[in-house]
């Protein structure tokens, strides 16, 4: 390290920021959001610390107490998530970005689920989006949280990907992933 500081200052002239500076293996180190990955081919990789600002954020436009419609909610969502996706997107691992992806889904239909609010507006809900009358009675009357529903089969098949998509959310894996 005290070599390349000595060159890049005085043969380059540039200064150099001691606490950004550093040389060690790329696994070890972060650069603008990316970390890479160990081995003999390290591949880019979004930075654990980006994942984590990016989830906050998109809990932050889905609160449930913010009193905005669906729509609207998924308009300020795909603005951001739009700018995320153009600046990681060419990470070279799109398992993380298909993870997060689907985690934004299953956010937004937990979103919805809580909307619904109590069980017969559910299963009225359900039944109007084509889900079986056993499927829905049995998601309806579910004691379990609206976290573990937005995995269940009714709201999966109620309110798919395509739906989310028809009201302008982009996707965050690649195409070919999906």
């Amino acid at each position: 390290m005290t070599s390349v500081t000595r060159f890049i200052t005085t043969r380059l002239q540039l200064k150099v920021n001691e606490t950004k500076s550093a040389v060690a293996r790329p696994a070890e180190r972060k650069l603008l959001g990316f970390s890479f990955t160990a081995g003999g081919h390290p591949r880019r990789r979004i930075a654990p610390q980006a994942l984590l600002r990016c989830k906050t954020r998109v809990r932050q436009l889905t609160r449930r107490t913010r009193g905005v419609s669906l729509p609207q909610m998924v308009q300020e969502l795909a603005t951001y998530v739009t700018g995320w996706r153009g600046y990681f997107g060419r990470c070279e691992t799109p398992s993380v970005l298909q993870a997060l992806d689907s985690w934004v889904h299953r956010r937004l239909r937990c979103v919805v689920w809580k909307q619904w609010k109590r069980g017969r507006r559910r299963y009225a809900e359900l039944r109007r989006l084509s889900v079986g009358r056993d499927l829905a009675a049995k998601t309806a009357g579910s004691p379990h949280g609206p976290w573990r529903l937005s995995r269940s089969p009714a709201l999966s098949y109620a309110l798919p990907n395509a739906f989310f998509a028809s009201l302008g959310l982009p996707r965050l894996a690649p195409s070919s992933m999906t």
